[in-house]
Parts: C-alpha cells; structure tokens; sequence
C-alpha cells in the first residue's frame, strides 16, 4: 500500500493526538506533558530512545533492516538520515474559538508545532512498519524551545546529530503555514529560505523631573522616540534594498503618570537579516547609531545587541530532493517553489549549518480559505487545518526512506 494511504489509515489517531497537545501547550524547554504524549505515541516501536538532560527533548532512533549485520549488531558505516519536530506553544491568549482551544491560560500553539509533533509521531508508526525496507538508521528529533529558546542547540550538544552511531548525512524539517499559500501547498527553496534573527534591548538613562518643567530633567522619552524613528532612516539609507533588512520595535515602555518624566525610557525590537554581511553590519552600526543620539541629548543609553537564530540556509541537493519526493507523492501542483526568503527565523537553522539538509513549508490554510487574508502564525487567530496531517507524515516517511535509499546505493 502506498505510504500515501497508510498515512490516511493514521489520520484518526493524528488529530486525537494534534488535539490534545493543541489543549495542554508548553512553554520553552520543558514540556513534561509534551514529552510523555510523544512517549506514549512511540510506546511499542523499536525505536532507541534518549531523553534531554537539560531539556524535555526526545530523540528516537530506528536501526533500519539494511543496517543490522548478521549478529544482530547495528553498523556505524550505514547512513542516518534525521526528521525534526519542534514541540512547543507560544505566550498567546487563544482566540480562534475552536472546539479543541487551549486550556492553559496565556498559552497557544499559535505556530502549529502541535501538528509538527503529531506529524512526526504518525511517521514513526510508518518507518517502524518498513523497518526492514530500511537502508540505513532514521533519527527522530522531538525538539522543545524552538520559540526564542534555541532548543536545537541543546540538542545538537547533547548528540541528537550522532545518535544513530555515525553522523546523520541528511536533515529534514518541517512547518505549517496559516497563511501564505492556498491549502495543502508544499513550499521550497535552495539556499537562504528564512532570516537570521537578532534582538535588541535598548536602556535609555535620563533624570526625572516635572513634567511641566523638561528644561529640569533630562527626558529620556523623547530620546527614545527619536532612536525609532532613527533606526528604521538607518535602514533604507546604510543597507542595499536588495540585501533586505527588518527592524521592528515591538516594545516601548517608558513613565508611570503623563506629568511626570521618567527616569528611563526601554526599546525592544527584532531584527531580521539575509546575509551574513548585513548582519554583522547591523551589529555595529545599531550600537553606534543609539549611542550617538544618546551624546547629542546628553544622556546615557545602554544597548544590548543579542545575535539569536543564524539563516536558514538549505542544501540545494537536498531542497531537489525534496522536491522529487512531494512531486511523486502529491503531484506537481502541490509544490511551491519560493523566489524570495521568508522573513520568520528557526533555529533548525542550527542543524542545517552542521549536516545537509532541507526545511519544507505546508500550507495548513482551511480548505478554501484566502491565503492572502487568513491570520498568520503566532496570531491568537491562527488557525490550523488537520487535513494536512496524514501528508506531513507521509512526507517524512518517504524522505527517509528513500534517501537511506539513494545513500545506500552511493556507498
């Protein structure tokens, strides 16, 4: 039966479990719920599995039948090929009114990793099935903290990239999308596919005083309101618009009472980049920028620049692969092939830069729904279709499997 249908045999049990992680979301690094639902979903497979130290990670792995040798002892000379699934919920107040909505207060799985983890939890009922098809070893990595926690760093130190024994020789991630393409829609691109991503944290140190009297004070208010507007002047005059930079300031905090000025005025913002050059180029030039303002006013402002996610850089092999693969199984009109990056930052960007590898979107749009007009991931709106589950698990499954496939044979 093509892998397609025994996928669809799953859907059932995928949406039961999409469900209840979508109630019960976890925040960060540790997600001891997650994790025991991911436990429970492998409970009977002959998978190895290895749990986080210093996170609620879960690593799985699964000796394929070309790789175990006549006594029974697997080989470190058969390739490895590693699927990933980030685990956790974001700080979002659900708003979409769901039937299945989120029981944690403050807490969503307002970017879709509940499908991820469900997703790759039906593709390890798959492999285990066609173990003994198996040309090498697949490692499953059930990653927390993808949110601003770079959980995959924690994995990757902790040998999540050489669990099988030898070194995974190809990488694959997925991601759902609320937006952007019309349903069901797989999305690729060899090369920079998403952002680098940095933060800001800016401290702006004036001297309070009477509102009515600023000549007395050194208001750090109107300082900061000039270093907005300033840093986004910076963008479209110091940077190439072809080697795009985003600065948004998502926070602006300052005062207690509208008479009274302010000791400190606070700036956060993300920054997103797309080469390695503006990058380095916004590291230096933001400080110097705030730091010159701060002289002309004559107060103090602390600037904190904090280099988070790198790009997410796929291999181009690896991306055709891919391409190859959902073709064969969904059609060529399932697949979207990016001319641009994504703006969004993932810290799969980590693995990436250590093994070749692809990242692949899926568009989770409600059937007949407006891409263009359907709220975007990490809305309190966002909503996700579980239509595409049964897909996503049929797409890892046969990524892995025929890649251990073509490693073996170039072997």
């Amino acid at each position: 039966m093509p892998v397609t249908e025994d996928a669809q045999e799953l859907q059932g049990d995928l949406i039961r479990l999409r469900h209840d992680l979508h109630r019960h979301p976890e925040i960060g690094l540790h997600l001891p719920r997650t994790q025991e639902k991911v436990l429970q979903a492998l409970d009977g497979l002959p998978f190895e599995i290895t749990l986080g130290k210093d996170t609620t990670s879960v690593t799985a792995v699964l000796r394929g039948g070309g790789s175990i040798d006549a006594s029974g002892s697997s080989t470190t000379d058969r390739p490895a090929v590693l699927l990933r699934a980030d685990m956790d919920g974001l700080p979002v107040q659900e708003k979409t009114g769901v039937e299945f909505s989120s029981r944690a207060d403050g807490a969503m799985h307002a970017c879709g990793h509940d499908l991820h983890t469900s997703m790759l939890a039906g593709a390890a009922t798959l492999l285990a099935e066609r173990q003994h098809q198996l040309q090498g070893d697949v490692v499953l990595m059930f990653q927390p903290g993808e949110e601003g926690c770079d959980g995959a760093s924690y994995m990757i130190r902790e040998g999540v990239l050489d669990a099988a024994g030898t070194r995974v020789q190809a990488a694959y991630g997925m991601h759902v999308f609320s937006s952007l393409e019309p349903h069901g829609t797989f999305c690729t691109k060899p090369g920079v596919m998403l952002s680098a991503s940095d933060g800001l944290e800016v401290t702006v140190l004036g001297a309070g005083g009477h509102g009515s009297a600023p000549h007395s004070a050194k208001d750090p208010v109107t300082v900061a309101a000039e270093m907005v507007t300033a840093l986004q002047v910076m963008v479209t005059r110091q940077f190439n618009m072809f080697d795009p930079v985003v600065l948004s300031v998502g926070v602006l905090h300052a005062g207690t009472k509208r008479n009274v000025i302010p000791e400190t005025a606070r700036i956060e913002a993300t920054v997103r980049t797309f080469s390695e050059e503006s990058r380095l180029k916004m590291k230096e030039a933001v400080p110097r920028l705030l730091q010159g303002i701060a002289a002309a006013h004559g107060v103090e402002v602390h600037v904190d620049y904090q280099e988070e996610y790198p790009l997410t850089i796929t291999n181009e092999d690896e991306t055709h692969t891919a391409e190859k693969v959902i073709a064969g199984l969904f059609g060529e009109r399932r697949l979207s092939r990016w001319a641009t990056p994504l703006s969004g930052s993932e810290d799969f960007s980590r693995v990436l830069a250590e093994v070749p590898g692809t990242f692949v979107g899926l568009s989770a749009v409600a059937p007949g729904g407006n891409p263009a007009t359907s709220p975007f991931n990490h809305s309190p709106y966002a909503t996700f279709d579980d239509g595409v589950l049964a897909d996503g698990a049929a797409l890892y499954t046969e990524l892995a499997t025929s890649r251990l496939a073509a490693l073996a044979a170039a072997s």
